[in-house]
């Protein structure tokens, strides 16, 4: 596994080769990390926009060994250790939220990235989130995927143990809390694809998936959240 890795870095990168980049990485990050995750659903067969809840900096590595898509993130991720070289090379549009500019980038790379035949993945809390359901999802690239045709994939994403979710600022604080243990327990779900011309509506039923799934994975976790 870790050849494999070493070769796909030197090799001309095209968008294929950079998704497979990424899964070769996650594979070992996996194991490095010492993630267990159970997975339900599949991707969609074809060009989409999925949007996840946000529960930690992990959120997109386990995402990543199940969907390949570009990930739209907020600026400050290009500073992370660790993350941010190996991000840059498979695949991140990053934005900043607090400029308009930068926001209309986003979304016409976004619609350009779809149109071309890739997926991306975005979290449209805009932050991380550890209360028990989504915070509301901020209707931006919904309108947007109303207004062109596009699908919407929600995923849903829940973490066992109260040190997996972004509670310290501190980005090194936080891996070595979350990763310090011997195991890591993760529930993801991958949805059906939602079609609306109403983004509003589009938004609510993603939404309302989302909060019904993270219902059921927290049947045994429930200690973890915050009521």
């Amino acid at each position: 596994m870790l050849g494999y890795f070493v070769s796909l870095l030197f090799r001309k990168h095209t968008k294929e080769s950079a998704f497979r980049l990424r899964r070769a990485y996650v594979s070992m990050a996996y194991k490095v990390m010492g993630m267990r995750i159970e997975v339900k659903g599949k991707a969609y067969e074809g060009a989409a926009l999925y949007v996840s809840n946000h529960r930690s900096f992990s959120d997109p590595i386990v995402a990543s060994l199940h969907v390949d898509a570009f990930v739209i993130a907020k600026a400050e991720v290009g500073q992370y250790p660790l993350i941010n070289k190996g991000a840059e090379l498979t695949g991140i549009i990053y934005v900043k939220r607090e400029n308009k500019e930068s926001r209309k980038a986003t979304r016409e790379a976004f619609l350009n990235i779809i149109r071309s035949g890739y997926n991306v993945l975005v979290y449209p809390e805009g932050t991380v989130n550890y209360q028990r359901e989504t915070m509301p999802y901020k209707i931006g690239t919904f309108l947007e995927a109303a207004k062109n045709n596009i699908p919407v994939v929600p995923i849903a994403i829940e973490y066992q143990d109260e040190s997996d979710l972004w509670k310290v600022k501190n980005f090194i604080v936080q891996f070595f809390r979350q990763f310090g243990k011997s195991r890591t327990y993760i529930k993801m779900e991958i949805g059906p694809a939602f079609l609306d011309t109403d983004g509003v509506l589009l938004k609510d039923k993603v939404e309302k998936w989302t909060n019904t799934k993270l219902a059921k994975m927290q049947d045994n976790w429930s200690t973890v959240f915050t009521k």
